[in-house]
């Protein structure tokens, strides 16, 4: 037997709403002759806490991974010491994705992979050159019942304190009435090493208030987040406790309708969706937190205490996310924009659960689109590529044999007919583009180039007679909650052209000429077909006379140099006549803010984002947002912990402070400084670790000059571009190289205020 076909589980029932089935200790003694190092791999089907000679060695929370099991089924390697004697291996074994009915919207709870969770476990060592494998995971595992009586990955884990077994996992332990394992199939998926950064916790918050709520607490973080709750309480044994968790409190009690789906299950999942419950066992203080759950939230309801307990020591808040290290970062002096990053930055890790999910409450979905949009801004401030590389397995894997992708991925198979389309589709090319763009790196350009070709033939068949496309979701979330105004065929065909023309690029940078071209005539294809059947040129207008349609056939090169002036003045009359205010979905709204400074209106970009009247980012922190919210809606909001309006943050860091790596996509140690000095600013600064080392870029507003001060590491190369009416006041220069030091600009003509 080895690791890929030596799983075990503890029961041939699983868990339900219904029937509720523990979670299970698992306990193994072995001799070793001598103390020893060895290796110790587990590849689990569902979560694990793994435990070696009583302590807790597990690598990370929610390990090893997220992953429908058909496809691959994931493994960590431990390095530990076996005494000489007797050692003991404990694993407790929770549901995971092996077992999701909380997932049933997306049919997790259909799935065929669907089962009791499992693992495979050996230990080995190195004798001379040969791995030798001392044990293997067989139904010599002893099994028990743990105190985890069901657990949820998305709704939540029940936990009796008077099932613990103390020293369950120590030597000496007496396991006599304990039953054996059971051989459990193997499933189907490839098996893979978690090499990724685990989920750790980062910080741990204590309550700012607490508020009675009939005949519970409410307990208020002050920030909306992702993680568990610690729960630390002296209790009566039996006593029940129920934390409930939400992000927003309305008429005095927590609201759930925006942190769950108000569907026919209704009545059923509101008394138990995000809702971790302990049961006391009595007599000393007792502390708990979630092994294999977690929520997003703000706020926590607690049921079951009584007035004495409900103090803030009660409940800790554990911030939990994956380990990305920080790589960049931005400031400046205005109050409102420096608050948005702060709100990008707690939205942006939130949902990060070893890959990019939609919201860590409602969904904990890896949808497409929504990595798509903040991966410029996590490349710019963190280092996801290893997840980034990692979930590219996993979407390849998920692609259909005609190309076809899904919406969310992990699926069990829904997506396909509902929640993709190109402008979902497009994280197969964007990902590796801009870890290419920003990290100089090709392996998952290389990885993925089948699967590139697959997906461009996939979309030629789904083209109609006009050439266009009209096959999925379009520019969501559109301002106001309505409709999308930019029509779908023009969302998708320009999207497609997009997706052709990056493909075009990174085949051609790993070589693969031929392969190239035919993406670039794929590309010029679709571009042909939009400006012969989508866009007026009598008026210069896009399909759907709109912000969305507009700027992004302005910003993905869709008219031709001699007509984008004319196109930008029709983009500018559109946001005036709406007061100013940016009127467009997701897709429109990731482009617009670039192509207003591209133009020149860098001045317009910042109006729009930072003004606080309806609709703005800055309306959303008069309204007392924390993270980002997923729509502008007036009077409303549905997810309030969402990433794929986060762009803003990484044009904060390339046109505000100007840090712009790699301009001509050819060189990533080439590096254009271009600030756009805002008249509201005083000053900004940004910096960002790049493959060559740390960039650093501030200015400052003084009397009648602006400081620029540039940091570049040793072996990159920096030109330096001011906008219009500005020049280096040494020479008279709007455009120049530089090294680090600083320089002193100045207005060209008494037209341009400093």
């Amino acid at each position: 037997m080895s690791i890929e076909t030596s799983f075990i589980k503890a029961t041939e029932v699983y868990n339900t709403f219904d029937n509720p089935v523990p979670a299970h200790y698992f306990r193994r003694v072995f001799e070793s002759k001598e103390m020893v190092q060895a290796k110790l791999r587990i590849a689990v089907c569902g979560f694990y806490v793994l435990y070696f000679n009583g302590k807790n060695i597990t690598r990370g929370f929610l390990s090893p991974y997220i992953s429908n099991p058909n496809d691959h089924v994931y493994y960590d390697d431990y390095e530990v010491t076996l005494d000489a004697g007797e050692n003991v291996i404990g694993v407790i074994l929770g549901n995971g994705f092996q077992n999701n009915p909380g997932g049933y919207i997306w049919d997790f709870d259909r799935a065929d992979f669907r089962s009791a969770p499992m693992f495979s476990l050996t230990v080995s060592v190195q004798e001379k050159n040969n791995e030798v494998t001392l044990l293997e995971s067989s139904e010599a595992f002893k099994i028990y019942p743990s105190p985890i009586r069901s657990d949820d990955y998305r709704f939540g884990e029940y936990y009796d304190a008077g099932y613990e077994i103390d020293g369950w996992a120590e030597k000496g332990f007496c396991d006599s009435d304990w039953t054996s394992a059971l051989p459990a199939l193997s499933p189907k998926g490839e098996l893979k090493m978690a090499d990724i950064p685990p989920i750790v916790k980062e910080c741990e918050i204590a309550p700012v208030s607490i508020m009675k709520s009939g005949s519970g607490y409410i307990y208020d973080f002050g920030q909306s987040n992702a993680g568990v709750c610690r729960l630390s309480v002296k209790g009566e044994k039996g006593q029940k406790i129920e934390l409930r968790h939400a992000d927003d409190v309305r008429d005095g009690d927590i609201y759930l309708r925006n942190v769950w789906f108000y569907r026919d299950c209704w009545e059923r999942d509101v008394k138990i969706v995000h809702c971790d419950t302990y049961v006391c066992k009595g007599g000393e203080r007792e502390v708990y937190q979630p092994s294999f759950t977690y929520h997003g939230f703000r706020y926590v309801r607690v049921d079951g205490i009584t007035e004495e307990q409900a103090v803030p020591e009660l409940l800790s808040y554990l911030v939990y996310h994956t380990d990305l290290k920080e790589r960049g970062g931005f400031d400046c002096s205005h109050e409102i924009t420096a608050k948005l990053q702060e709100l990008t930055m707690r939205s942006l890790l939130a949902n990060f659960y070893h890959y990019p999910t939609d919201c860590p409450q409602r969904e904990k979905n890896g949808w497409t689109a929504d990595a798509v949009l903040s991966c410029e801004t996590a490349l710019l401030h963190f280092d996801p590529e290893r997840n980034y590389r990692e979930w590219m397995n996993n979407i390849r894997k998920a692609q259909r044999e005609d190309g076809a992708l899904p919406g969310i991925i992990p699926t069990a198979g829904w997506g396909f007919e509902w929640g993709n389309g190109p402008a979902w589709d497009c994280v197969l090319a964007n990902l590796p583009y801009y870890v290419y763009l920003y990290r100089g790196e090709t392996e998952m350009i290389r990885e993925s180039a089948d699967a590139f070709l697959a997906y461009l033939r996939y979309l030629r068949g789904r083209t109609d007679e006009k050439g266009l496309l009209a096959i999925g979701l379009g520019d969501w979330c559109h301002v106001g909650g309505i409709p999308p105004k930019a029509p779908l065929v023009l969302t998708d065909s320009v999207t497609s052209m997009d997706i052709a023309n990056k493909i075009a690029y990174m085949l051609d940078v790993i070589g693969m000429r031929e392969e190239s071209l035919y993406a670039k005539r794929e590309a010029e294809q679709y571009r042909w077909a939009i400006r012969t059947h989508l866009i007026d040129f009598a008026s210069m207008r896009a399909a759907g006379d709109c912000q969305s349609s507009q700027a992004m056939c302005l910003y993905y090169g869709v008219y031709d140099e001699s007509e984008r002036e004319a196109a930008f003045g029709e983009l500018l009359k559109m946001i005036h006549d709406c007061d100013d205010h940016m009127d467009v979905g997701v897709l429109g709204g990731s482009v617009l803010f670039y192509v207003l400074t591209q133009f020149g209106h860098g001045e317009l970009a910042f109006k729009m984002i930072t003004r606080e009247d309806y609709p703005s980012y800055g309306n959303w922190l008069k309204r007392g947002a924390t993270t980002l919210w997923e729509n502008f809606l007036p009077n409303d909001v549905s997810s309030m912990n969402h990433h794929f309006w986060g762009f803003i943050s990484a044009w904060f860091i390339k046109c505000l402070a100007g840090i712009r790596l790699n301009p001509n996509r050819n060189n990533v140690d080439e590096l254009e400084i271009h600030p756009t000095f805002i008249g509201q600013l005083d000053d900004a600064s940004a910096y960002h670790i790049a493959p060559k080392g740390k960039i650093e870029v501030s200015w400052k507003r003084n009397a009648d000059t602006i400081t620029l001060k540039v940091e570049i590491p040793h072996g990159m190369r920096a030109i330096a571009v001011l906008d219009k009416g500005f020049c280096f006041e040494a020479d008279g220069l709007s455009t120049k190289p530089v090294e680090s030091g600083s320089y002193r600009i100045t207005a060209t003509d008494k037209h341009t205020q400093v």
